[in-house]
């Protein structure tokens, strides 16, 4: 997997902060269009309740209309698990489904399970899931365009490579960010800056937060507010962008 390795710090760094902090330190950057680098709504957090996912894309293409050529159903798995033992963390399972729409689920709680123990931290696809009670339990963030009861013929078909989930082309070793919000593509060369700056753009944004949860504010104290916020992420912006050159 060819990937830009960064430090746990930096890792754990991004996971305090939720998708949309995540987006909006991205744009101060200037390095990719607004309307790019994340998921479309199509892709939703199965337990939004769970915190961030952070982790490397590893990647591969799913079907489960049609019996498997060869094999059993689940056809694949056991080559799945032994390139994913020889590859580092903390790794994310990334699934085109090939069927479209979906006919049946991508994964269950034996997927899951076996991702979790190989050193998984979650699950993007772009068809479904199923055993979400039993997923939701090993607290493993799945992403998914809905669910469906049955596995059908259920069959990994290509491991690796670049595939296409939610409108955006993945591929294997990018860095994602993925919550209840929705998952981002973090571009490994800004990922550090980023971690840097989602607390500055925080603490600028309470500036209008603080001010409106005060007493009596008025349209001159919220103009006053945001100004004061518009100027510190102007700040952070040229602070950014210096760091990218």
């Amino acid at each position: 997997m060819d990937r830009t390795p960064h430090s746990v710090e930096t890792l754990a760094a991004l996971g305090r902060f939720d998708s949309p902090t995540i987006c909006n330190v991205l744009e101060l950057f200037d390095a990719i269009p607004r309307t790019s680098g994340y998921l479309d709504s199509r892709i939703r957090a199965c337990f939004p309740q769970l915190p961030p996912m952070v982790g490397y894309a590893v990647t591969a293409t799913f079907r489960a209309g049609a019996k498997p050529k060869a094999g059993d159903v689940y056809a694949g798995l056991e080559k799945q698990v032994r390139h994913l033992e020889a590859i580092p963390g903390p790794k994310v399972i990334v699934f085109q489904d090939l069927d479209d729409p979906s006919v049946a689920a991508t994964f269950g709680e034996v997927m899951c399970s076996s991702y979790q123990a190989f050193g998984c931290v979650g699950l993007v696809t772009s068809g479904t899931g199923r055993d979400l009670d039993q997923v939701e339990a090993l607290r493993f963030p799945c992403f998914t365009n809905g669910t469906v009861a049955s596995h059908g013929y259920c069959q990994i078909v290509e491991l690796g490579g670049p595939v296409r989930v939610g409108g955006v082309w993945i591929n294997p070793g990018d860095l994602l960010h993925g919550d209840r919000n929705g998952v981002a593509v973090v571009p490994h060369e800004l990922a550090e800056g980023i971690a840097k700056g989602c607390p500055k753009l925080a603490e600028a944004e309470a500036v209008v937060l603080d001010y409106l949860k005060g007493p009596s504010p008025t349209a001159d104290g919220f103009a006053a507010a945001r100004k004061e916020c518009h100027r510190r992420i102007g700040e952070l912006a040229k602070e950014l962008k210096g760091m990218a050159r």
